[in-house]
């Protein structure tokens, strides 16, 4: 008897460091810091009265900085709103069920299927939380996240436009994502390890639970998913935009004669420039100073790994995943681009 009470005592423990003292809720503290800025960005943004905010350099910077939010927030809700749709209508084992049940292959199925999801990476981060969650491996989530943003049908018939004559291009990008999603999922099933995950991401089940409406359940998962991304959204376009603003046009010129240096210049320019994945084929037209293999790398990399991205990550997934994530996505996708390039371009 005693011993099932020192059991139960160490029980209560647990729980209490998990979850907090009792009546109150744990919060990640980075939702919090990244809802201040996004009040504060928003208050700067609004201030017409401040004779700086009137600099020509600023302006800029508050129209970059807008134009990155606005374009990727219809895509955020998207995102959101088919998370919360997952959770309240969809049932629990259906992800279990469609999917293969070995996660080595359930990986590359899970790639394919960002085929189905129109919108940019501001909506798959929600939605793969939402499919973890839901009991799906992390790495099939992960590979989802990845493809879904660079191969779905939008993206694809942007990039034909944006290149009109050079079918290549588009199917470059398709193979090299879909090969990148695909890898990323399979190293995490190598290397990958939960703790590294956000503990509630980790633990929590949701589903529709009975006695409870659906509708109701559907709303208080989409407001929780939104508030807490949209902070991390604002505050990667307010670090985009200042590298748009700050990085002159002359030091694109000083890396595109090297064909080496101009791949990781451009593939470090698309994690700078956080461009939503329906525009980046425009950006990546307009630098006709670039070969095609580097403005490849810039197609494969930007939708993967941006600024917004990583802070969409880091606020849904938890810092030790992002920086460990996007680094590996990084080295994965430029390597595969490389060899992409090298064969279909």
């Amino acid at each position: 008897m005693e011993k099932t009470d020192e059991l139960v005592g160490v029980a209560e423990g647990a729980a209490t460091v998990a979850l907090g003292p009792p009546g109150r809720r744990a919060r990640p503290w980075p939702l919090g810091v990244a809802l201040a800025v996004t009040a504060a960005a928003t208050a700067v943004l609004l201030l017409a009265g401040t004779p700086w905010l009137h600099h020509p350099a600023v302006q800029a910077w508050r129209t970059v900085c807008l134009a990155i939010t606005v374009q990727a927030l219809p895509f955020l809700l998207l995102g959101t709103a088919l998370s919360g749709a997952i959770n309240a209508f969809v049932p629990a084992d259906l992800f279990t069920r469609v999917l293969p049940k070995r996660p080595a292959l359930a990986v590359p199925v899970a790639g394919a299927a960002g085929a189905v999801l129109p919108g940019c990476e501001c909506a798959s981060v929600p939605v793969a939380s939402s499919l973890i969650r839901r009991g799906v491996t992390p790495a099939a989530a992960f590979a989802f996240l990845l493809s879904a943003p660079a191969i779905n049908p939008v993206v694809l018939t942007a990039t034909a436009v944006a290149f009109p004559g050079s079918p290549a291009m588009v199917a470059a990008r398709l193979v090299a994502s879909l090969a990148t999603a695909a890898l990323m999922g399979w190293l995490w099933l190598w290397l990958g390890k939960e703790e590294w995950l956000r503990p509630l991401l980790r633990h929590r089940h949701t589903g529709h639970r009975r006695g409870h409406s659906r509708w109701s359940e559907f709303r208080l998962g989409f407001q929780h998913d939104f508030l807490h991304a949209g902070g991390f959204l604002v505050l990667g376009a307010m670090a985009a935009a200042t590298f748009n603003i700050a990085v002159p046009r002359s030091v694109l010129d000083t890396f595109s004669g090297s064909p080496w240096l101009s791949v990781l210049f451009l593939a470090g320019l698309a994690v700078l420039l956080a461009v939503c994945s329906e525009a980046d084929a425009f950006v990546a037209a307009s630098l006709t100073g670039f070969s095609p293999t580097a403005r490849l790398a810039f197609l494969v990399v930007g939708p993967m790994v941006d600024l917004k991205l990583i802070a969409l990550q880091a606020g849904t997934f938890g810092r030790a995943f992002a920086w460990r994530f996007s680094t590996a996505t990084t080295v994965v996708a430029v390597a595969v681009s490389v060899l992409t390039g090298g064969a279909l371009l």
